[in-house]
């Protein structure tokens, strides 16, 4: 699993010109999922970005995470994270999760996320157009291997 996390004043998806997901401070999250992905590593991962200390504290120091700061979430799926381009230009994705086993880790990331904080989510497969104001900017690349 590969989740890119952004530090974001503000962010928004849109699907056929209309918003569907909006948050106006906290994480962006684009989400990707392999062959081996399960719940344990749903698990570990968002542990890991709900913990995450990249949130100024009193004295600027990135010392706190998105919950202590009051924040929200922005998930969107983004298969493309396992893109290969190390042979020729044109990307092979053999290496991403087929989009019927995907969207059932996507969906339920996303409903153990929101047990934690706001989740606002892009469509699944959708052509989507993302607005974000990456604050620092901060951008982080999360990946967790499964056994």
């Amino acid at each position: 699993m590969r989740v890119v996390v952004q530090r974001s004043r503000q962010a928004s998806v849109e699907v056929d010109g209309r918003i569907i997901g909006k948050i106006d401070f906290g994480l962006v999250l684009l989400v990707g999922f392999t062959h081996k992905d399960n719940e344990e590593t749903i698990d570990s991962m968002i542990h890991k970005i709900l913990n995450l200390r990249i949130f100024d504290d009193e004295d600027g120091v990135m010392n706190k995470n998105v919950r202590q700061v009051g924040g929200k979430i922005l998930s969107i799926s983004q298969f493309t994270l396992y893109g290969d381009a190390k042979k020729g230009n044109r990307p092979s994705y053999i290496h991403a999760l087929n989009g019927k086993e995907a969207v059932k880790l996507y969906d339920q990331f996303n409903q153990k996320l929101s047990e934690y904080i706001e989740v606002e989510t892009g469509k699944f497969g959708a052509d989507m157009q993302l607005s974000l104001i990456n604050d620092g900017p901060v951008t982080i690349l999360l990946e967790k291997e499964s056994l």
